[in-house]
């Protein structure tokens, strides 16, 4: 059974970080929301979220995919050597990396999205040099994934499970959650 971690870290993005997880866990994949700090995370929006782990607690190894969820100053906050490490050895050994929101800005400051195409939420990213920008709701480039924003957590969180090798349930998971349906009237 495949493993992800969800990195919190102060100020993040509680619909990017929950959605992943609640998505992650439908699809039956195991789903920790690890802390850089303390066993109680506050997002952005002063919505406590109890981890399931602590950073210094586990080994990255263990995993084939992590997540960094946006918010500010979440994603600043997981500018951080521990989290850095831990992507780094992920992508070295192409397991998945994935960011969205502001947080892809933590992944291009790691150098991990060198080369790459990447998305992010308006304005962060877009004009660096190293990275190829498209705007999109999800982009996916190899084992890195990039979306958008708080509106693009369940695509993003369904295009983790597909690339976790979870198509049938990707397929489930949008259908239960209505994704199709929405994707179908959109008004906007």
């Amino acid at each position: 059974m495949k493993k992800v971690l969800v990195m919190l870290a102060e100020g993040f993005e509680e619909i990017e970080a929950i959605s992943v997880v609640d998505v992650l866990r439908r699809a039956n994949i195991i789903c920790d929301m690890c802390s850089i700090n303390k066993e109680y995370v506050k997002g952005t929006h002063n919505i406590l979220i109890k981890a399931d782990c602590c950073i210094d607690d586990i080994n990255a190894k263990e995993y084939d995919a992590i997540v960094l969820p946006g918010g500010l100053p979440g994603a600043t906050n997981l500018k951080d050597k521990r989290v850095k490490s831990f992507v780094e050895e992920l992508n070295e050994d192409k397991k998945i990396v994935a960011a969205i929101c502001a947080a892809p800005e933590t992944l291009e400051e790691f150098g991990v999205l060198k080369g790459k195409k990447c998305t992010s939420y308006p304005g962060f990213i877009k004009n660096r040099e190293s990275v190829t920008y498209i705007e999109d709701v999800v982009v996916r480039d190899e084992n890195i994934i990039t979306s958008r924003g708080p509106a693009t957590a369940i695509e993003f969180s369904i295009e983790l499970v597909k690339a976790l090798g979870y198509e049938e349930e990707a397929k489930d998971i949008k259908e239960g959650m209505m994704v199709n349906f929405y994707n179908k009237i959109s008004r906007i």
